[in-house]
């Protein structure tokens, strides 16, 4: 672990110490944690406070990302080469792969995907691996779903949370006690904002993947949104020539819902600036936090893979 040499903000410390100390309660109550790691600004926090909360150890538990087949080639590139760095074992897995390949890459239905890629698969790769815990980086800010999440979301054997069968957490105090078949998922970064996440990878130097840095890139608009052409996962139509633009992704993830911005910030200090003056979250609600939210009783689990 590299020194760090700048102090941290009194809120960044206490955030810190909160995840830290659930990283530790989830490794010490938990048989068999993981944690999906996406390679995307979140997953690369988690990874980084996962790694002081066990210094100088290695973390107790191996990274699981799930592969879509649609993922950027930068992404991909960051994630192998952090997890050999660290020194973490790697799980990335192939679910849901007949299912993935009937969906329309141009136009495809964005609930029926992340169906597929949120649920789907991570359910498999949990029973297949006989994970009891993962960790996840969704934060309470990024919706009015999520906002409403515990520190610790139990599912039952179908892999359903269910409001009635959750602990109550007082004081942040989790209560980790499984009945049979049930397992957890532990979100670390739940206290934090997206502007806390920038500030923290500023103090901390995380590398980040390049693609958050904003440079010219080969874009096509649809309804109004920016996407990069990246490789041939991007069916693009007849009439639809990429344009090379100034832009950076504000966050990751396949094809579908990855959008771009307008943007020239090419340093942590800038982005953190454009941050501040947006005051809220690019890019809106995804489209499982919006069929979620129509949703009452047992649910599938909410949030993307990060």
């Amino acid at each position: 672990m590299s020194k760090v040499v700048r102090q941290l903000r009194p809120h960044l410390q206490q955030l810190e110490a909160e995840s830290m100390q659930i990283f530790r309660e989830v490794v010490a109550e938990f048989s068999s944690p993981a944690m999906l790691f996406s390679a995307g600004k979140d997953a690369a926090v988690m990874l980084h406070l996962a790694r002081k909360a066990f210094y100088p150890g290695t973390p107790p538990f191996p990274l699981l990302h799930i592969d879509t087949r649609w993922d950027f080639q930068e992404a991909m590139v960051f994630r192998r080469r952090m997890s050999a760095q660290v020194g973490m074992e790697l799980i990335e897995s192939v679910e849901a792969e007949e299912s993935l390949a009937s969906l329309n890459p141009r136009i495809p239905d964005k609930a029926c995907l992340l169906e597929i890629m949120l649920s789907q698969a991570t359910e498999q790769v949990l029973d297949r691996h006989g994970f009891d815990a993962a960790f996840s980086g969704l934060r309470r800010d990024e919706t009015n779903v999520r906002s409403r999440s515990p520190l610790y979301a139990f599912r039952d054997r179908q892999h359903r949370w269910c409001s009635g069968n959750q602990r109550p957490e007082l004081w942040n105090l989790c209560n980790g006690r499984l009945d049979k078949g049930e397992r957890v998922q532990a979100f670390p970064l739940s206290n934090w904002n997206e502007l806390d996440v920038w500030q923290y990878i500023h103090r901390e130097s995380i590398a980040v993947v390049p693609l958050y840095y904003a440079a010219p890139r080969p874009v096509v608009e649809r309804e109004g949104r920016l996407f990069v052409v990246d490789g041939d996962n991007l069916a693009l139509a007849t009439d639809e020539v990429p344009e090379a633009r100034w832009v950076r992704f504000d966050r990751l993830g396949c094809y579908p819902q990855a959008g771009v911005v307008a943007s020239r910030a090419t340093t942590l200090p800038a982005i953190i600036q454009e941050i501040q003056q947006w005051r809220s979250p690019v890019g809106g609600e995804y489209a499982a936090d919006s069929a979620a939210a129509t949703n009452a009783g047992c649910q599938k689990p909410e949030g993307r893979l990060r």
